[in-house]
């Protein structure tokens, strides 16, 4: 491998924020799976805190850390 390594987004945060959307979205497939898609849109929009919107919160949180990934500095392996 040559001593460029041009490759973007090959980093910590880019890696984590891959795991956090990943999880956020295996938990929204499997709420949707066990309820319906209605119960889950009217989850998402009563007062009370519940698993969907962590879940939002954990893609908004998974899309920061992947944006942020990409703006840093590869870091070369040894």
């Amino acid at each position: 491998m040559s001593e460029e390594y041009t490759r973007r987004g090959r980093n910590w945060f880019t890696a984590m924020g891959v795991l956090f959307l990943v999880v956020a979205a295996v938990t929204l497939v499997r709420d949707i799976i066990i309820w319906s898609p209605d119960f889950v849109v009217e989850f998402f929009f009563n007062s009370e805190i519940n698993a969907q919107k962590i879940s939002l919160g954990a893609i908004v949180f998974g899309a920061s850390m992947i944006a942020i990934g990409f703006g840093k500095r590869n870091i070369r392996a040894r």
